[in-house]
């Protein structure tokens, strides 16, 4: 049985075996879990700029499937999200979620070493750039569990709240900000060190003063 708070929506009621904190239909009659879903927007558009950029750069195709795979995850998210339909959920392979969680841990771990690795043996002038991905990732992994553990609260809180505010409480798409940005940045940290180590010259430029972006120049010709 769905919670009060939920509504009936476009896509009829869910099929999903998961469920999220977020109230159904709650915003759009369109798109079951609204800030889950628009939150998505930070895995496909900042990685498809990326993918542009490495493909006019000239770089290494793994990076262009980097960028493009963190895309993919953000369109098949999106419709997860939007519809709460189970082919969706098994296109995330989100069948199992004690399953998820642990990967997710386990994925952020390791990215956590080799960062912490990168930053101070092998290229130490960029922990800004590690140190920002790492806290970044952390956060997002701490506000999943807390969306997750503490659901029933959340909710009962924004019942009390004017529906703008209490947008701010939607942690699962705080989570989906914070980890489609830190992973953003840990692409970008990769890239840096591999131009790097090919004697290429990159440079990071942030778009309006915001937005980091990798720009690289082929090496001195001697």
């Amino acid at each position: 049985m769905a919670p009060a708070a939920d509504r009936e929506g476009y896509w009829g009621p869910p099929t999903s075996t998961l469920e999220w904190c977020e109230e159904n239909y709650a915003v759009s009659y369109y798109i079951a879990e609204f800030w889950n879903t628009v939150s998505n927007l930070i895995f496909i558009v900042p990685p498809i700029y990326g993918a542009i950029q490495t493909y006019k750069d000239g770089l290494e195709k793994r990076y262009l499937a980097a960028y493009l795979c963190l895309t993919a995850v953000g369109l098949g998210s999106w419709c997860f999200h939007m519809t709460l339909k189970y082919e969706m959920q098994v296109y995330l392979n989100l069948k199992e979620p004690v399953f998820h969680q642990i990967m997710y841990g386990t994925l952020v771990s390791i990215i956590v070493l080799r960062s912490v690795y990168i930053v101070l043996w092998v290229y130490p002038w960029l922990r800004g750039l590690g140190y920002t991905s790492l806290t970044v990732f952390l956060m997002g992994f701490f506000l999943w569990n807390v969306d997750n553990i503490f659901c029933d609260k959340l909710r009962a809180l924004r019942e009390k709240m004017p529906p703008v505010v209490g947008a701010v409480t939607q942690f699962h798409a705080w989570w989906h900000i914070l980890t489609g940005l830190g992973s953003y940045l840990h692409i970008l940290l990769s890239l840096y060190t591999r131009t790097l180590f090919l004697k290429h010259r990159p440079k990071v430029k942030f778009v309006f003063g915001i937005w980091p972006i990798l720009l690289v120049e082929p090496p001195k010709k001697l």
